[in-house]
């Protein structure tokens, strides 16, 4: 008889479709990025991100108490300041809207989640780039190498458990490793962007932290054509000392996500990004797709190219919905 294979007997209900199940999403594999803005007397929403805001010190407590108690697996925080210079001092400063919020975080949640912070000058230069500039107004990567070994300490000793450095700058992995060992901090642990793309979807994003950039980040971001040179970076980080990577954007990229996968001894984290987010609530807000079905439907995408964690604005909703 015709047909003798027949897969459909693998789906007939849901208890046998979730038996057989071979991509999983859960609550803890989930990673919910957070703004916090100096200056602020109340949350101010992010026109381009329906339901995301720059917090207060205290809304991001409240906020972050919810989505830990909802189960995410920790909590990535970027901070906002209200003046800048071209160095990013703020960065730096242990009164600065980041690391002030890391300890609010780190006393209001003590071990139970876990925290990481970003490492990166962007939001704290009047110019917007990652690093700092050289006379003629390009990032100078080694003068920016040693603001984030400073940075980096910084943040750990206000509390982070993970850091994040973002700014593709050569080397950055291995400086603040070293910095962070030399102070005492070998337990924490660093999160590296090592295959970060110069992408268009990064749009809303720069809303969110009020960015101060003009042009584009071209010539320390990845272009979006190359798949072999992400994976020299990879490597380089995991030279460097990177506990986990991760490859920035994930729906452009899932094939990048799966190599990374292939290759890496470490957990491997993927970011879903503000564009990505954007364009999901702005087709569900007109009715075009139903919402939660689309963003688990994107969430376990990331998950099945072989990403172990997923840095996702939906983190706290998505872990409810999950069994």
């Amino acid at each position: 008889m015709f047909p003798e294979q027949r897969p459909r007997r693998l789906r007939t209900t849901p208890a046998m479709r979730r038996m057989v199940s071979e991509t999983t999403l859960r609550p803890r594999q989930l990673i919910l990025p957070m703004f916090v803005a100096e200056g602020l007397d109340a949350p101010r929403p992010i026109a381009s991100m329906p339901g995301v805001v720059q917090h207060t010190r205290d809304t991001l407590r409240k906020a972050a108490v919810e989505a830990v108690n909802a189960g995410v697996g920790g909590i990535m925080l970027f901070g906002v300041p209200e003046k800048r210079d071209a160095q990013g001092s703020g960065a730096v400063d242990e009164n600065g809207i980041l690391n002030v919020a890391l300890r609010d975080l780190r006393s209001e949640l003590g071990d139970s989640t876990v925290l990481m912070a970003d490492t990166c000058l962007d939001e704290f230069t009047d110019h917007g780039h990652c690093g700092v500039l050289d006379a003629d107004g390009v990032v100078d990567n080694d003068a920016t190498l040693r603001l984030y070994a400073e940075m980096g300490v910084a943040q750990a000793e206000a509390g982070a458990h993970v850091l994040g450095p973002s700014g593709m700058m050569d080397g950055q992995v291995g400086v603040i490793r070293r910095a962070l060992d030399e102070v005492g901090h070998s337990e924490t642990a660093i999160l590296a962007y090592s295959i970060k793309y110069a992408s268009a979807f990064y749009g809303p994003f720069r809303e969110a932290v009020d960015s101060q950039l003009k042009g584009d980040r071209k010539t320390y971001q990845q272009d979006l054509g190359n798949a072999r040179e992400a994976m020299r970076e990879l490597e380089l980080d995991l030279a460097e000392g990177a506990d986990m990577v991760m490859v920035k954007p994930a729906l452009s990229y899932l094939d990048i996500i799966k190599a990374a996968a292939d290759i890496s001894p470490v957990p491997v984290a993927a970011y879903n990004i503000s564009g990505e987010y954007a364009m999901v609530e702005a087709a569900a807000a007109n009715g075009w797709i139903e919402r939660e079905r689309t963003v688990l439907e994107v969430l376990t995408s990331i998950r099945r190219a072989g990403a172990d964690l997923i840095l996702t604005y939906w983190a706290a909703e998505a872990a409810t919905w999950l069994d």
